[in-house]
């Protein structure tokens, strides 16, 4: 990964250096970070509209494969003991009424003792396994956030929540597309098998070059762009239907688990 000027190397770290460092300040996309270990997407919303996010989840288990849930008011988790879910993320968007009203990188001033957090599974978490396997990852060569774009797709609507799929997208070399298909197709806790090869217009997208979340990549010659559900999916929902209030990780910039990716392989 490209490191940006000032900021610490985290291409090698464990995941609680990588928290330490995110908690002292860095901010960067975590793509690339702590290899070989699980990270995941946060929600957190009221306790009122908790019971809905789950819902939403269980009917689009696709972008939303939930890891885990935490008690109202709890910053714990057990995926990573110790953990402060307030402040070891690198950044954090806090919402009111669906509009987005600031990134942070220290939500602890607008923590509320009844939000109920959802972590859940990202496809960072599969990208070390793609590039064991020899499946080049352009975003991290490049030194950007992945590419996310709001599809055309409509999820399940569950409760007072509803919004389009959203899809982080990856060049890949053609003769490298099954594999990564297969790689990938094996962790459906962290989005598994792609939704749509090679085909951008049939998900509404029609201009790689302008994504809706994330920083836009190079495709070389003999890529195929390549499209994974994605967990933003939660903020879309937010957008939409405009909860009174929510905080989330922002795109890119995600939980680091202590579990490691090749746990949650069903083969």
């Amino acid at each position: 990964m490209t490191v940006p000027v000032g900021a610490p190397d985290l291409s090698d770290c464990t995941p609680a250096e990588a928290r330490a460092a995110f908690r002292a300040g860095t901010d960067v996309p975590t793509s690339g970070v702590a290899p070989g270990h699980t990270q995941a997407n946060l929600i957190s919303v009221p306790r009122d509209y908790a019971y809905d996010v789950l819902l939403f989840a269980q009917r689009n288990p696709k972008p939303c494969p939930v890891l885990e849930v935490t008690e109202p008011g709890s910053w714990h988790s057990r995926l990573a003991p110790g953990a402060d879910l307030r402040t070891d993320l690198p950044s954090y968007s806090v919402w009111r009424d669906g509009e987005l009203t600031g990134t942070h990188q220290d939500v602890n001033p607008w923590w509320r003792e009844d939000l109920v957090t959802f972590l859940i599974g990202c496809s960072f978490s599969f990208e070390t396994l793609l590039r064991t396997a020899g499946v080049p990852l352009r975003h991290v060569e490049q030194g950007t956030n992945v590419p996310m774009y709001v599809t055309n797709r409509s999820c399940a609507p569950a409760g007072r929540l509803r919004g389009p799929l959203v899809v982080s997208m990856r060049p890949i070399p053609a003769h490298l597309v099954a594999q990564a298909v297969q790689i990938t197709a094996m962790m459906p806790a962290v989005h598994g098998a792609p939704v749509q090869v090679g085909r951008p217009e049939a998900l509404g997208i029609h201009d790689l070059s302008a994504p809706d979340f994330g920083d836009p990549v190079t495709v070389q010659d003999g890529d195929v762009p390549v499209f994974w559900a994605c967990g933003v999916t939660t903020q879309a929902a937010v957008m939409h239907s405009e909860p009174p209030f929510a905080i989330t990780h922002t795109p890119g910039h995600m939980f680091i688990t202590d579990d490691l990716d090749i746990d949650y392989r069903i083969a």
